[in-house]
């Protein structure tokens, strides 16, 4: 299942409304998702992200999921964990900002992976709010944990 012009659309949501204040963001858009990092242009391990996940791995879905938030993808789990627990440190500052529905720890999917993520069960993909809802919230997890992120 996948919709690229879905993602095409939540690239535009995203790169309209991300504050420049945290840099220039790029932008990849597959069939399943669309990838937001900031620095390099080259793709990052560390990187926000909005895409289609099989139900499997979504508690409370039936068909698919949106998965909402940001990832680590080191190649060592050992450098995902330290992503992770870095932006630990900061968690009442963005927790703030995103709430209670974000999960922390190991990837869905792939447990050397870690994720401060949400999932959306069974979303209704054809909706006309659909592209503007995911951007906003894929923005919202951008502007609470970008400022945070970077290692001094």
């Amino acid at each position: 299942m996948g919709d690229r012009a879905l993602f095409d659309q939540i690239s535009e949501i995203v790169r309209g409304s991300t504050p420049p204040r945290l840099g220039h963001p790029h932008l990849h858009v597959r069939h399943n998702g669309v990838k937001v990092w900031f620095g390099d242009p080259a793709p990052q391990r560390e990187h926000y992200e909005a895409q289609i996940i099989p139900a499997a791995l979504a508690p409370g879905a039936h068909h698919h999921a949106i998965e909402i938030g940001f990832h680590a993808e080191h190649p060592a789990e050992p450098d995902n964990q330290a992503a992770l627990t870095h932006l630990l440190t900061t968690e009442p500052a963005w927790r703030a900002d995103l709430g209670d529905d974000p999960q922390t720890g190991p990837f869905l999917g792939r447990t050397t992976w870690r994720r401060i993520s949400e999932t959306w069960p069974d979303t209704d993909l054809t909706g006309p709010d659909i592209p503007f809802e995911i951007g906003v919230r894929l923005v919202d997890y951008i502007r609470a944990l970008e400022p945070h992120r970077k290692r001094v």
